[in-house]
């Protein structure tokens, strides 16, 4: 879970140090970001609040205490990692596609851990465990309306550029979290 997470954090900072945005309630956060002028990880906390009720009641005691976790350690890491990565000029395309590799990479520990990073990553998990639908898919769906305010916030090019990153986060869940694939304990 750790490395799931120190992942996940990585492409959340590479994506936010290039002035881009995600789906999902980490691209809700960071749209209040600029929004409202408070810290990415007080906003991303407060937002997944409402989601652990669903966890709870969907997903259990287990998966829920780990999500909270997870969703703590990737906001302090967030909060913190200016201070031990410098990350000046980075390259909005090249951002996007790694920041999305290196999230794609940290939900997909998370997940195979009975873990996630909260909000819309439960919502697709218990869709793809109740109804089947595959988790990369409809969180691209998700991520796709939350990406469209993007081009009200930071401008058309950085909202496409945003896209990619999303595209790639998501493609990197649904080539790889199948049913029946590893799952740890």
């Amino acid at each position: 879970m750790a490395s799931g997470t120190l992942l996940a954090a990585l492409g959340v900072t590479l994506l936010g140090n290039a002035g881009l945005v995600t789906g999902g309630l980490v691209g809700a956060a960071f749209l209040l970001r600029h929004w409202t002028g408070f810290g990415f990880g007080p906003l991303f906390v407060a937002l997944n609040l409402p989601f652990y009720v669903l966890a709870w009641r969907k997903k259990g005691a287990a998966f829920t205490l780990k999500t909270f976790t997870a969703v703590g350690v990737l906001s302090l890491l967030t909060e913190m990692m200016p201070r031990w990565l410098h990350l000046d000029g980075v390259e909005p395309v090249y951002a996007a596609v790694a920041g999305g590799v290196l999230a794609g990479v940290g939900l997909l520990i998370l997940f195979r851990h009975n873990a996630s990073l909260g909000g819309v990553n439960i919502l697709v998990l218990w869709l793809q465990e109740r109804f089947g639908w595959p988790a990369g898919w409809v969180q691209l769906g998700l991520d796709a309306c939350i990406l469209l305010t993007a081009f009200f916030v930071v401008g058309p090019t950085r909202a496409t550029i945003s896209l990619l990153g999303a595209a790639t986060l998501n493609v990197t869940l649904a080539l790889n979290h199948r049913p029946g694939r590893y799952m740890a304990v």
